[in-house]
């Protein structure tokens, strides 16, 4: 075969393939998750939102007001440290005590008793009772005094239309700032982080198809109902305090609500994004300056603002008509999503908005280069094999 027809050949074959450098990607029935994913405008989103029913198990349980839980005293939870002073005592009695993981307190080698998922005041109660019935100190008032020094986090589960649905721990504070709690106990501890938005956080935060004004609330046998909106709009948001073994169940609307997409107090603040930019004159990640900080972004963010993030947006004129995908999850069923956008119609068109989704957890951007830096990447695997001059010279042919 001849140089001119080796030519023609592949330059045929660059030009097929340049066409096709980032075909339309197929998805499953149902892996839209919201409008602007565009898979399918003939769909009515909103007409698929539903009042939540109440969650199974529920309607067996006794139903309290949310003003319950809010205005009830904290409860003792497993790793909390108490200190207990009794008058008179030498050593035998007095010092700290941590709640273990049973949720029973031990003191001295014959004193034990539950104090998880109770007040204080009642396992100071409990304490002195039995105190003055095995001896070890009279009936005298004020003698005995049980101290909360440390609030340690406790252990809830949430589920529902979260993230990351499962067992969090709420309130768990660092080192450093139990130390600081211990060094400044004058009366008690109080652990901020032990709260319902903070365990929503901890558990990804909700979704947008989350029905905001439907947050289950059970401990025992009771559950109240909570309307967390108010997080969206920087009114007081009634935000109770936990109790280890609570359990949280976020209700779903079946519907995607983007005014839910922002970091609030019920919401994740960030979202990690995977991204991969091996386009040119970008021959790598690293390259591409597509680090820890750039994946990382605010909740809230949109597929045009992450390809900016990726160094993906710009640049020469032969690879501004880049290719871009967006690989997604709908979370309500787990269907996986792969959308393709122009990025210079992203960047152009005025009904961007229309066509530029928002990023969720752990999605994943790829970019892909134009037809004509793929074009210009085939010729010059040619001018490597053929040598410049036959290259040259076939083409002038």
């Amino acid at each position: 075969m001849t140089i001119k027809r080796i030519i023609s050949a592949l330059a045929a074959t660059a030009t097929l393939s340049a066409c096709a450098t980032m075909p339309t990607p197929k998805n499953a029935p149902g892996a839209q998750y919201q409008v602007q994913q565009q898979l399918d405008r003939e769909v009515d989103f909103a007409s698929h939102c539903t009042s939540p029913a109440l969650p199974q198990g529920l309607a067996q349980l006794q139903r309290v007001d949310a003003a319950f839980f809010a205005a009830a005293p904290d409860m003792l939870a497993p790793g909390d440290r108490l200190k207990l002073t009794v008058s008179g005592d030498s050593g035998t009695l007095n010092g700290s005590y941590v709640v273990g993981a049973n949720g029973q307190l031990l003191i001295g080698d014959s004193i034990a008793f539950t104090v998880a998922g109770q007040p204080r005041y009642l396992a100071h109660q409990t304490l002195r009772a039995m105190l003055i019935q095995k001896g070890f100190v009279r009936d005298i008032p004020g003698n005995v005094r049980l101290q909360l020094e440390v609030a340690g986090p406790v252990a809830v589960s949430v589920e529902g239309a979260v993230f990351e649905p499962g067992n969090v721990r709420a309130g768990d504070r660092g080192t450093e700032n139990t130390a600081t709690a211990l060094s400044n106990a004058v009366g008690g501890d109080f652990n901020a982080g032990r709260t319902l938005s903070t365990a929503l956080r901890a558990a990804g935060g909700l979704r947008p198809d989350a029905a905001t004004s439907t947050v289950y609330l059970v401990r025992g046998t009771a559950y109240a109902e909570f309307d967390v909106t108010p997080a969206f709009g920087g009114s007081a948001l009634v935000d109770p305090q936990l109790a280890a073994g609570d359990r949280i169940i976020a209700a779903t609307t079946g519907c995607f609500d983007e005014k839910l997409v922002r970091p609030s107090s019920v919401t994740s603040p960030g979202v990690r994004v995977y991204m991969s930019n091996l386009s040119r004159p970008a021959a790598s990640n690293a390259s591409s300056a597509i680090s820890k900080d750039s994946t990382s972004l605010p909740y809230g963010t949109r597929l045009l603002q992450g390809l900016i993030s990726a160094n993906c947006v710009g640049g020469s004129a032969m690879n501004a008509g880049r290719s871009a995908v967006l690989i997604s999850r709908n979370p309500v069923n787990g269907k996986s999503i792969v959308i393709k956008r122009s990025v210079e119609q992203l960047v152009r068109n005025a009904d961007r908005d229309a066509a530029n989704p928002f990023l969720m957890p752990n999605d994943a951007i790829a970019c892909y280069d134009s037809a004509a830096m793929s074009f210009v990447d085939v010729v010059g695997v040619l001018g490597n094999v053929l040598g410049p001059a036959a290259l040259i010279k076939g083409i002038s042919n």
